[in-house]
């Protein structure tokens, strides 16, 4: 499919300050720089730049432009990223981020890009895009499925009744309704703090202004929520097709490789256990996890996120391990905190199982290194994706959780394994998934179109 290049295509970027918002935004400019025609300047706080600019490296037609982020009274100096506030100053952040629209528009009037591509928490930006004659599409970082239970139009009506879905939800969807843990958790979105728009509010208004509305997914995976979301917004959709991460660069640190291929070859049973950098279990969870995964009887490694105090993460964790386990696992089971070489192990021949939050980039990252998929997720579009996965897709299982207070067993977390592990439809159905997003003809068709639409509406 040829590309049109008769003119440079300029857009800009501004993501939340989140990594799991600054990363699809990464990942889409990364595409697009190695497309002919096309340049694009990433906006974020001078806090983040170092991080994007690592990032971004090896991406010649994406320049970084470093934005100073407004002081706010009870925002400590230095926060500039979720991964670094609490809630409470979460939610300043979003104050910071709005007094940022000044300069904004006048690095808009100055650089006069076709576009800017901007995040769910900026409803502002085509009231200050728009008079410079720059088109503002919001690009959600989220999967449609929970776009479209959630933050639609329709949802207005029923904010009360979030364990049923929207009026007109597809009625294919394998999300008839939803457990009671989940509602109240997805409730925080129509909650407002110190008078600010709530993050319906804020997410829908944003759309609704828009002249369109990106989304990194295809007809392929969400085709019922695509048009669903379509329908309701009545706006162009974009679709730059799913995130397939990149091959990690460097190797396996030599202690990970030795602890893997201590086991016996042809062998593919090693689960690996992470949450993602912001998901934190409760003491409870992470009890009944480690006891669940011993139960399993397969060797794993399990990493386990901390919230920052005074004690140091090992001995916080020495804290929360049962009692007397690392001894019973000792040589098969190795429990970690922190960071560790996410797709480096994942990639590894002996990791056959991965344990996760359903972080949505974290599905594709099992799903394109041939790990069977078990799912616990944490909060947010994670309990969609869940759903959309282990339900719509049946690529992966989710483990059973109590209705009421979202709790799991241990015996949840041995049988959700056990049933990934040995069903043979799961495994055929995610080999399915696993070509399609690997097939380089097929995503680049994606991208062409996607940027062929692009311009249509912006040169």
């Amino acid at each position: 499919m040829p590309l049109q290049t008769d003119a440079e295509l300029h857009l800009v970027m501004y993501p939340w300050l989140a990594f799991g918002h600054i990363s699809p935004f990464v990942q889409l400019a990364r595409k697009l720089a190695a497309l002919p025609g096309i340049r694009t300047t990433f906006i974020t706080t001078s806090g983040n730049v170092p991080r994007v600019t690592e990032l971004l490296s090896g991406s010649p037609n994406v320049s970084i432009h470093p934005l100073r982020l407004p002081h706010v009274e009870g925002l400590p100096p230095g926060i500039e990223n979720t991964a670094e506030a609490t809630p409470a100053t979460a939610e300043l952040l979003k104050v910071a981020v709005d007094l940022t629209q000044p300069d904004v528009a006048t690095l808009l009037a100055r650089l006069r890009p076709h576009a800017i591509l901007y995040d769910c928490c900026q409803q502002w930006m085509p009231s200050i895009a728009r008079p410079l004659g720059v088109k503002a599409l919001a690009f959600s970082v989220f999967s449609l499925v929970s776009g479209a239970y959630i933050t639609v139009p329709s949802r207005r009506s029923c904010s009360s009744e979030l364990h049923l879905p929207p009026p007109g939800f597809p009625t294919t969807s394998s999300i008839t309704s939803i457990p009671k843990y989940q509602a109240k958790d997805i409730s925080y979105v129509f909650k407002s703090f110190n008078g600010m728009p709530c993050v319906y509010d804020r997410h829908v208004s944003g759309h609704e202004a828009s002249d369109g509305i990106i989304f990194k997914s295809c007809m392929e995976m969400e085709g019922p929520y695509i048009n669903y979301v379509e329908s309701q917004f009545k706006k162009p959709v974009l679709l730059a097709g799913p995130v397939v991460p990149e091959p990690p660069k460097g190797k396996l640190e030599t202690h990970w490789e030795e602890w893997l291929e201590s086991f016996p070859e042809n062998s593919n049973s090693v689960i690996f256990c992470s949450f993602g950098s912001e998901t934190f279990l409760s003491d409870e969870g992470i009890k009944e996890l480690l006891l669940g995964l011993e139960m399993v009887g397969m060797p794993f490694i399990a990493v386990i996120n901390l919230r920052k105090g005074d004690e140091s993460p090992e001995e916080v964790l020495k804290k929360k391990v049962p009692e007397g386990f690392e001894e019973r696992v000792k040589g098969r089971g190795i429990v970690r905190t922190g960071w560790v070489q996410q797709q480096h192990i994942l990639q590894h021949k002996k990791v056959g199982c991965y344990f996760c939050h359903a972080g949505l980039s974290s599905v594709v990252e099992g799903i394109v290194n041939e790990c069977r998929l078990v799912m616990l997720p944490q909060f947010g579009d994670q309990f969609f994706n869940a759903a959309l996965f282990a339900g719509d897709l049946g690529v992966g299982v989710e483990v059973e959780r109590d209705g009421e207070d979202g709790s799991f067993t241990r015996e949840g977390v041995r049988d959700a394994v056990m049933k990934v592990m040995g069903d043979e439809k799961v495994k055929e159905k995610q080999k399915e998934l696993r070509e399609f997003l690997l097939d380089k003809e097929v995503q680049g068709k994606f991208m062409v179109t996607f940027v062929e639409k692009l311009r249509e509406m912006v040169v």
